[in-house]
């Protein structure tokens, strides 16, 4: 949401914009260092809603973010992406008649299963405003019977941030590499939903993480969710780089410098994707199926054996800049922002 703020905040004449963080990240630098590397700043509205189980989070959303909305009375509520967030910040506008526009709206994985795939739908069928950025979702969205003229095809703000932050993001390389990892040298890894952490399968891809370090260094930045269920069963992560959770900068630096990503992450899939580096996904399905068409992104299944082969793909496949999907030119905010405003696009 980062540039679509900023690009309200070019249009002041037109447009007045609040940021309310609902707080279901709350790590530092998870939250705090993110809002502050990305030039948000400290957000309008705090709701400081914490963890817990997804009924109990999307209410606590639901009750603390209720009154926000009444006070502020918005002509539009924005959201993103498919977190829990997303769903019960959607609930509360439509009970308030409040319009809603869904960022990364169409997006479907297929699998029920996963809570985002139950946010996404929802959040789709009761947002006034779809805004897509892959040439899939307006046909997801058809499919479901979605008032075609609700759906605008504005681009990937995700990547508006990455282009914006290059400069900034090339500056932290050589911080962040250190002496110890040479520029294309390792395998940049990060794990963190549920149906990977929660139970023996991360054992199984710790194993296997042990092994891949024999032959190729091995970043983790672990989330503080995998943190957790590491010492919790007590595993043996020796010769892998563990690191604790990084800024958006050092992050992308990282990424930018890496052989390949290995990642059960959804918005990784796409940076990667646009960045031209080798990206291999721990999951049975994605949502972003474009990465895997254009040939950067490849599914190994919720088999964390498959880690081990990694190294071989990485040197069987192509690097380079790949073709990019429509939209994901840096210019995304700008055709959203024209869409609230009622300009007409060509």
């Amino acid at each position: 949401m980062a540039p679509v703020a900023a690009e309200l905040g070019r249009r002041r004449a037109r447009f007045e914009h609040a940021l309310v963080h609902t707080g279901q990240h709350y790590d530092e630098v998870m939250s705090e260092l993110f809002l502050t590397q990305l030039g948000l700043g400290a957000p309008d509205f705090m709701l400081s809603v914490g963890s817990g189980s997804h009924a109990a989070q999307t209410a606590r959303i639901m009750e603390r973010l209720e009154p926000v909305l009444l006070e502020y009375a918005p002509d539009m509520l924005l959201v993103s992406g498919d977190v829990n967030s997303t769903l019960a910040a959607t609930l509360v506008a439509a009970k308030l008649g409040v319009p809603v526009g869904h960022v990364e709206a169409g997006l479907r994985s297929f699998d029920r299963t996963m809570p985002e795939e139950i946010n996404r739908v929802v959040t789709d069928q009761l947002s006034d405003l779809l805004f897509t950025h892959s040439p899939e979702a307006r046909d997801h969205l058809k499919r479901e019977g979605v008032d075609l003229g609700r759906v605008h095809a504005v681009g990937n703000t995700m990547i508006d941030t990455l282009v914006a932050m290059g400069p900034r993001v090339e500056e932290a390389t050589e911080r962040v590499l250190g002496d110890a990892l040479a520029p294309g040298g390792f395998l940049v890894v990060t794990l963190h939903r549920p149906a990977l952490v929660d139970g023996e399968l991360l054992r199984e891809a710790i194993a296997a993480l042990r092994d891949v370090a024999q032959d190729l260094p091995v970043v983790f930045p672990v989330h503080p969710r995998t943190q957790a269920a590491i010492e919790r069963a007590g595993l043996d992560t020796g010769g892998i780089d563990l690191r604790p959770p990084l800024g958006y900068l050092e992050f992308s630096a990282l990424v930018r410098a890496a052989a390949g990503v290995l990642t059960d992450s959804g918005g990784i899939q796409e940076e990667t994707t646009f960045l031209g580096i080798p990206c291999f996904t721990l999951r049975a399905n994605t949502e972003r199926p474009v990465t895997v068409s254009l040939g950067t992104n490849t599914l190994l299944g919720l088999e964390p054996a498959r880690i081990r082969e990694v190294p071989g793909l990485l040197r069987a496949s192509r690097s380079g800049a790949a073709a990019s999907p429509p939209g994901w030119d840096g210019r995304a905010a700008e055709r959203l922002v024209d869409v609230l405003a009622g300009e007409p696009r060509p």
